[in-house]
């Protein structure tokens, strides 16, 4: 399982496969989709961790499921850009994943996403109770929907394939 560059996404999306994004926690792992036509990215329910081998188990499944070509995992950078520990327990997760599947992972800087899904749900006037289950899914939304977005920025080989 390579870590890719966001310039070498696009020729793995091949027609009809969708891209992952997640957003991985302490408590659950968040997860979201894109659609067929990589355009938004749609939250799925939250993979509550317990083990390694669980949420792995957990994870592939889901991203079967879906049909995946890819996921892009948050990268919980510093403000001042340095990496902290959540960062290398990301980079950790997708070491160990790489045992188990060829599915390829991008980092994606994802300073400010919880804010972000939090800021979302609060306009979106769901109870505090409903948003701790869904935030962890909305940030990875958030995070997948800045790659496609990126994606598109970057033109037509996203379009044409």
């Amino acid at each position: 399982m390579p870590v890719l560059q966001l310039p070498e996404l696009p020729a793995l999306l091949g027609k009809g496969k969708t891209l992952a994004g997640i957003d991985l926690g302490e408590k659950t792992i968040g997860l979201a989709v894109s659609d067929r036509s990589l355009s938004y990215a749609h939250p799925r329910t939250v993979i509550n961790r317990r083990k390694f081998t669980l949420d792995a188990a957990a994870l592939l499944a889901a991203l079967k499921k879906e049909d995946c070509a890819a996921v892009v995992i948050g990268l919980p950078l510093n403000m001042d850009g340095s990496e902290g520990p959540s960062a290398q327990r990301s980079r950790a997760f997708v070491r160990n994943m790489a045992n188990l599947s060829d599915l390829p992972f991008l980092f994606w800087d994802e300073r400010l996403s919880t804010v972000a899904a939090e800021r979302a749900l609060l306009e979106m006037d769901v109870s505090r109770r409903k948003r701790d289950t869904r935030i962890d899914s909305a940030a990875a939304a958030f995070i997948l929907q800045g790659v496609l977005d990126r994606l598109h920025a970057m033109g037509s080989s996203v379009e044409d394939r």
